[in-house]
């Protein structure tokens, strides 16, 4: 088996600092050697770069790189590791009947996942641990099979909080009690919260309106917090990002809020919501709005089949990845907010597609 290729170089650059031709340079070199990487370590990866017979000789850049449809994760065993090397299983959320992916880690995966992940947030975070406010209930990092990519979500941005404590109880029910005593004890810090959208709207948002409307109040003002998974199918209780900001800030003061886009099969390589409310790709990843109809580059403006690429996978071939989902990009190198690299929105989910999110899983309860 070939020698492992050295993603420490890449950690050691600033998340958001190369430009557009550094940038370049950098991911099609590591790509292109996982791509080839991968050729020789997973044979199924192997077929079907023979089917579509790909040559390296003539990829120019990474986006003539082939790429995979997220849902193959779901049909076929990847991975480019033996069995004996696989540390951790990670499985994507699936309602009841639907098939799961599963991501096949090994020690150096898992590892360089979690760094990457410290070095994006803490661009927004800062590098300090914080108090942190957890929105969901304990049980789901203790049944792993239930809600695994929700629990890993959870255990993932744990690494940011100093003290924990849940919002909800097993009945997903809001600990007011113990939401008042863990904001006197941290009174005057900055707090860190995470969840996912659907959770914080149905159970934490909705529930602190209702106080509010009995006179409990809650100031998490000096809070910041960190949300994704999405609305998918949920459209009755969806409302804008705008929206959502807004509702957060009059019911409670929250006003620093990033929304964020990743998914299972490229854990670690997240897209954060800037204060501009762009999503960014980082110097580990990249986005590439595909035109339907032939799966050429989008320009920026227009909407596309977004693909994915990430420089972390080396357990499973999972570098370059078709999803399910539709965004505009908006621009490059020029956000207002400062971060280089391509920003994006994410606009939906394509027709016809399975869906899946970490917080649908648990929303399908409430249809």
């Amino acid at each position: 088996m070939n020698k492992r290729i050295d993603f420490e170089e890449i950690l050691q650059i600033p998340p958001y600092s190369l430009d557009k031709e550094k940038k370049e340079e950098m991911l099609t070199k590591r790509l292109m050697e996982l791509t080839e990487y991968h050729r020789e370590n997973c044979p199924e990866y192997a077929r079907i770069l023979d089917s579509i017979s790909y040559d390296g000789k003539n990829v120019r850049s990474y986006w003539d790189l082939p790429f995979l449809p997220v849902r193959l994760f779901k049909e076929l065993s990847l991975r480019s590791i033996p069995q004996e090397e696989v540390v951790k299983t990670l499985t994507s959320s699936g309602t009841s009947g639907q098939a799961v992916s599963k991501i096949y880690l090994d020690k150096a995966t898992s590892s360089s996942q979690q760094k990457t992940m410290v070095k994006i947030v803490s661009d927004f975070t800062g590098s300090s641990r914080m108090p942190m406010i957890i929105v969901d209930c304990p049980s789901v990092v203790k049944n792993r099979a239930m809600f695994s990519a929700r629990g890993a979500g959870i255990l993932g941005f744990s690494i940011f909080g100093a003290k924990k404590i849940y919002a909800l109880d097993d009945d997903m029910k809001l600990n007011v009690e113990g939401l008042k005593e863990f904001l006197e004890k941290y009174k005057g810090q900055r707090i860190f919260l995470f969840g996912f959208t659907f959770m914080i709207w149905q159970h934490f948002y909705k529930e602190l309106c209702r106080l509010k409307k009995e006179g409990v109040e809650f100031d998490f003002s000096n809070g910041i917090l960190i949300h994704g998974g999405g609305w998918k199918k949920l459209v009755s209780e969806a409302v804008s990002p705008e929206e959502f900001r807004a509702r957060l800030k009059t019911v409670c003061g929250l006003d620093s809020i990033h929304d964020y886009y990743g998914m299972v099969e490229q854990t670690g390589c997240i897209y954060m919501q800037c204060e501009c409310g762009h999503l960014h790709a980082s110097i580990f990843s990249d986005v590439i709005m595909r035109k339907p109809e032939d799966f050429s580059e989008g320009k920026i403006g227009e909407k596309g089949i977004i693909q994915v690429l990430s420089t972390i996978p080396e357990s499973y071939p999972g570098h370059s990845l078709i999803t399910e989902d539709e965004g505009v990009l908006l621009g490059e190198d020029d956000c207002p907010c400062g971060r280089k690299g391509k920003y994006f929105k994410v606009v939906g989910r394509l027709k016809h597609a399975e869906v899946r999110g970490c917080s649908d899983t648990y929303a399908a309860k409430f249809k």
